[in-house]
């Protein structure tokens, strides 16, 4: 079975006319299958029981993205099921050097915040926030300092503290986060005046 690869699809074409085994005789879409990958302009999905899976883009005029084994240590190679994940995985981070007034953090476009503080500040009631997500808001006092954060009801703290944070100019403290539930972001102990 060294020359089929199993082919699923839901195509409303008039190319695919069949669902199953395919061979390196057979086409789909008016590309040979051959060594275990079916190849269609540019993109390219190659199985491979050993090695992961690598997203690269083709280079040429007709450009696009080949999906195939690799075994090489690359960080953006992806595990097959019960693999490991090698190289870094890098989250979003928003970071916003201006924030004074009325702030609403964006947790479906970012997991981890850099907020420089130029003027008192509330954190107010998201809507994008994710059962599970974590992560961390770092708050950085400007050149003034003495900038507050207050909080909307969904922030909570241990018990209804609130954030006290370091008052000195240019100071940097580091919050985690945990979303437990839908209006519920559960607030870590800051940790203070990283220097």
């Amino acid at each position: 079975m060294a020359d089929k690869v199993p082919v699923k699809a839901i195509y409303t074409g008039s190319d695919v006319t069949s669902l199953g085994e395919y061979t390196s005789s057979d086409t789909i879409n008016g590309s040979y299958i051959a060594d275990d990958s079916i190849d269609e302009a540019n993109l390219k999905v190659s199985n491979n029981p050993t090695n992961g899976y690598v997203l690269t883009a083709q280079s040429g005029a007709s450009g696009g993205l080949t999906w195939a084994a690799d075994s090489t240590t690359d960080s953006t190679k992806l595990p097959l099921a019960g693999g490991t994940l090698t190289g870094a995985v890098m989250t979003a981070t928003d970071t916003d050097a201006t924030n004074t007034g009325s702030i609403t953090l964006n947790f479906s476009t970012n997991q981890n915040f850099v907020l420089t503080l130029t003027g008192n500040v509330t954190l107010a009631n998201p809507s994008t926030e994710t059962v599970g997500q974590s992560g961390f808001i770092a708050f950085i006092q400007d050149g003034t300092g003495s900038r507050t954060v207050s909080l909307g009801t969904d922030y909570e703290t241990a018990a209804a503290a609130g954030l006290t944070l370091t008052s000195t100019a240019n100071a940097t403290d580091l919050v985690p986060y945990l979303v437990v539930a839908s209006n519920r972001i559960l607030l870590g102990t800051p940790q203070l005046a990283f220097a």
